[in-house]
C-alpha cells in the first residue's frame, strides 16, 4: 500500500505536550506522519521542555520530545518514529506543498493566531500554512486545535472562516469528567478530541457514559 500520511504542523502557540500526544497517539494506531515544526514553535518548544528541535538532528530532537510526559519527566513514553517523516518549515518544495502530495488530512496542535489567521487568509509564508492551504483545496481534514485566551474579534472572524471552508475547530480546552489525576490527562483529553475529529481510534480518555459520577475521586 502506497504511504498516506497525517500532516501533524506544530506552530509557535504554548501547547506543545498537545502535539506530543497527537503525535504518540497517531503512530500507536499505525498511522504514518508528516511532521513540520514551525520556526516559532521551536522557541516555544525550547521554552516549554528545553529541547532544541533541529533538522539536522531531527530524529534524536523527535524521539526525546515525544519521550518525555506532560510534566516534562523524561523517559516516560517508549515511542518508535520510524513511521514519521520530517518536512522543514522553509522548504516550499516539499511533499505536502502539492496537491498532488496524497496525504489524509492536516492535524494542527497547537494552532497559535497566527496560523488561523494564515490559513484563513490563504497565505503561505511557511510550510505549515501551505500545507494547511493544500488540505483545503483538495477537500481533506483540517483540524485546528487552537491553544489562545482570550480570543479578540478577528481571531473569532478567522476561526469562523476556516470552519466555512470544511475545517474542523478543537480549541484546547481540558474537560473534567473524564477523572483527570494528572497533568498528562488533562493533555491525553485535547489530543484525544483532536484525533475523533480526525476519525483516528485511540484510547487516550474515558469517554462518557451518561451515568454521573464517574469520573468522581473519593477518599477512604
Amino acid at each position: 500500500m502506497p504511504r498516506t500520511p497525517w500532516i501533524v504542523g506544530v506552530s509557535g502557540a504554548s501547547g506543545t505536550p498537545y502535539a506530543a500526544a497527537v503525535l504518540r497517539a497517531l503512530l500507536d494506531a499505525g498511522e504514518s506522519v508528516d511532521l513540520v515544526v514551525s520556526r516559532a514553535s521551536r522557541l516555544t518548544l525550547l521554552d516549554e521542555t528545553g529541547i532544541s528541535f533541529r533538522d539536522a538532528h531531527w530524529q534524536a530532537d523527535l524521539r526525546e520530545w515525544l519521550s518525555r510526559g506532560a510534566d516534562g519527566k523524561p523517559d516516560t513514553f517508549s515511542v518508535d518514529i520510524d513511521a514519521v517523516r520530517h518536512w522543514s518549515a522553509g522548504d516550499l518544495a516539499a511533499g505536502p506543498s502539492s496537491g498532488s502530495y496524497r496525504t489524509k488530512g492536516m492535524l494542527i496542535v497547537p494552532a497559535s493566531t497566527a496560523s488561523v489567521a494564515g490559513v484563513a487568509l490563504g497565505l503561505s509564508k511557511d510550510l505549515l500554512q501551505r500545507a494547511a492551504s493544500v488540505t483545503l483545496k483538495e477537500d481533506r481534514k483540517l483540524i485546528v486545535a487552537v491553544r489562545e485566551t482570550p480570543l479578540n474579534g478577528q481571531t473569532l472572524r478567522h476561526l469562523v472562516t476556516l470552519d466555512g471552508a470544511g475545517a474542523t475547530v478543537v480549541p484546547a480546552s481540558p474537560a473534567f469528567y473524564a477523572g483527570a489525576t494528572h497533568i498528562q490527562d488533562l493533555v491525553d483529553f485535547v489530543a484525544g478530541r483532536v484525533l475523533d475529529a480526525a476519525g483516528v481510534p485511540h484510547r487516550l480518555y474515558r469517554r462518557w457514559q451518561g451515568e454521573l459520577g464517574g469520573g468522581a475521586h473519593r477518599d477512604g
